[in-house]
This record gives C-alpha cells, sequence and structure tokens, in this order.
C-alpha cells in the first residue's frame, strides 16, 4: 500500500500572532507523526488551486478579500481569523493539496493520500472565513470530484461542526457531507435534524455527540449511522476532514478521544471508497502531542496498520449512545433510513 503525503513549506508561513492556538509548530507535530512510517510515504508537492476551482466554492468577495489582506501586510478577516503576508500562498496551496492528490490518486500512484494542510478550511463558508479558516480545502477538493463525475463523501470527525462544508454542499445530491462534533460548541451549528435541502436532503448526516464522548461512541455512531447511509448515496470517493482536536489532551474541545481511537475511526471509514480513491486533509487539533501521535494512528490506517500509540476507553457514554439512537430514529422515521 502506497500513502500519498503532502505538504509545504509555505505552509509555516501563516502566522497569525503569538498565543494562538493555530500556530506554524502545528504542522511540525504533524510532520513527526507522520515520520513513524517515512518509508512507506510517497511525497507530493502541492499545486496552488486556481480562482475558477476556489470560486466553485467561495464567493468572489471572500477569496479577494484573503487576497487583499495578505498582500497588503496581513489583518484581522473576522472576530477570530487573522491573515498574515504568508497566508494567501499558504491558502491557496491547502486548498490546492487534495486538487494534487486527486491527479496523483486517479492516475494510480496510491492507495489513499493525507494531505498536512494549514490554515484548516472547514469553517470557511461560502460566503465568510471563520474559525481560523480562510478558504475550505476539503470543499474545493469534493468539488473538484464531482466536477468530474463522482459521488463524494465527506466525513468530518473534527470536535467542531464543518459549518462551512456542510453550507457549501447543503442543496448539492453529488456529495455526502457527515459531522460527528461535540455539542455544544463553536461554531453552534450541527444539529441533528439539519439534513440537506431540495434534491440534497439526506445527503446531510451530522452526529452530535455530548462532552466527553469517547472512541466506542464514535464507532457506535459510525456502526449505525454513518456506515448504513453513505452505503445507501453510494460515493466512489472518501474524504475526510481530519480534526484531531476531539482528543483528550485538547485545551479547546471537551471528548475523550485518544490516538489508537483515531486508526480504529479511520480503518472502520475507509472501506466507503475503493482503494486510490480516499483521501484525508488536516483540520484541526492544538495540542501538540496529540496532533503527532492521531498523525501516526491516522497514517497507520491507511497503511492497514493497527498504529495505537495511546490505548483507548473501553466504555461509552450513555448520553453518546440516547443521541445516537435518538438521530437514528430520526432519519429512519423521515424515510431516510432503512431500519
Amino acid at each position: 500500500m502506497t500513502v500519498l503525503f503532502a505538504t509545504h513549506e509555505a505552509y509555516l508561513g501563516h502566522v497569525v500572532g503569538p498565543r494562538h492556538p493555530e500556530r506554524p509548530e502545528r504542522l511540525g507535530a504533524v510532520l513527526d507523526g507522520a515520520q513513524v512510517f517515512a518509508d512507506s510515504l510517497d511525497p507530493i508537492v502541492p499545486r496552488a488551486a486556481t480562482r475558477e476551482q476556489l470560486l466553485r466554492v467561495h464567493r468572489s468577495a471572500l477569496v479577494d478579500k484573503v487576497e487583499s489582506v495578505s498582500r497588503s501586510g496581513g489583518g484581522r478577516l473576522d472576530a477570530d481569523t487573522v491573515a498574515s503576508s504568508g497566508s494567501w500562498e499558504a491558502a491557496r496551496l491547502a486548498a490546492g493539496a487534495g486538487l494534487t492528490a486527486i491527479d496523483e490518486l486517479m492516475a494510480g500512484r496510491g492507495t489513499s493520500a493525507f494531505c498536512a494542510v494549514r490554515p484548516p478550511g472547514h469553517h470557511a463558508t461560502r460566503a465568510d472565513t471563520m474559525g481560523f479558516c480562510l478558504l475550505s480545502n476539503v470543499a474545493v477538493a469534493a468539488a473538484e470530484l464531482a466536477e468530474r463525475g463522482e459521488r463524494v463523501a465527506i466525513v468530518d470527525f473534527d470536535a467542531h461542526h464543518g459549518n462551512g462544508t456542510q453550507d457549501v454542499f447543503w442543496a448539492d445530491p453529488r456529495v455526502m457531507f457527515v459531522s460527528m462534533h461535540q455539542w455544544p460548541l463553536y461554531p453552534g451549528t450541527g444539529w441533528f435534524e439539519e439534513v440537506g435541502a431540495g434534491d440534497a436532503v439526506g445527503t446531510t448526516l451530522n452526529i452530535p455527540l455530548p462532552p466527553r464522548s469517547t472512541g466506542v461512541d464514535y464507532l457506535r455512531a459510525i456502526d449505525r449511522l454513518v456506515l448504513p447511509i453513505c452505503r445507501a448515496f453510494a460515493p466512489t470517493w472518501l474524504v475526510i476532514s481530519a480534526g484531531f482536536d476531539a482528543h483528550r489532551a485538547d485545551p479547546i474541545t471537551d471528548m475523550s478521544l485518544t490516538a489508537g481511537d483515531y486508526n480504529d475511526i479511520v480503518a472502520r471509514l475507509l472501506p466507503l471508497a475503493p482503494a486510490g480513491r480516499r483521501l484525508v486533509m488536516l483540520e484541526g487539533g492544538y495540542d501538540l502531542d496529540a496532533l503527532r501521535l492521531s498523525t501516526t494512528a491516522t497514517v497507520g490506517a491507511l497503511l492497514d496498520s493497527a498504529s495505537r500509540p495511546e490505548e483507548s476507553a473501553t466504555l461509552g457514554s450513555p448520553l453518546a449512545e440516547q443521541m445516537i439512537e435518538r438521530i437514528r430514529r430520526y432519519w429512519i422515521e423521515r424515510g431516510l433510513l432503512v431500519a
């Protein structure tokens, strides 16, 4: 098995200020975690996304704002998102990493790809930057695949709801969007009754889980909800928004995953698409040790290795199980899931 590994030194040029959780050191931690499997990784160099590719998922005003603020030396884009002089290049290359990986995978050069990118992207909506995110990296990749006639399943296990990705594909029946996230938590979206609109009703699946949910809860949600619903959608590609901030050590969330859980979660999701059609892109995660260990576990799963740098909890949360069953009943009652 060959895992393509995309990253770029320009990602370090996105600097948002001292003591900010989305700091350049995050990338170093991810690279250290992947280094465990260095002999099995095939490096690829991302190309920058074009304006046309960005405009498939973002309004021109957002793209123009990110570029102009960055080129003018940097500044605040919104209440919690900052650009520096290097952010425009970093953001375009982050959005382009998935595109580059898609071309390489379609050419048969790997069984999967891991894109170690920053800034993250899943909070960037069509119209607005937010939540440390400038451009929606995963959405750019999924939109490219959809334009090529593919059916795309996006699974986002970042602890924060991927509101930006949801916004982009809310009414697009070509893309299935799944988010497993802490509830309540920023950005305050992602309730289970949000299921898409128009022809795309049933192609958005939100699984809001209570604080302290464990890997047992995530696997239960995958088995009871994600796998049957995504299999009915019949994706030809799987794209994973890999945020590692549901790790128990993360400073800005309250979940209880371990690095070993990410190995189990990714391994459970991979059969949704055939080898050569699997793309993983980094989102959040703000404890450096947790990032390093979780990356090792995730890349291990892509290589079919049971890499468990931390042991997992053996018990789930009764509140999480109740929520999963509540979501399942909701989908069944509306004819969106066969019992």
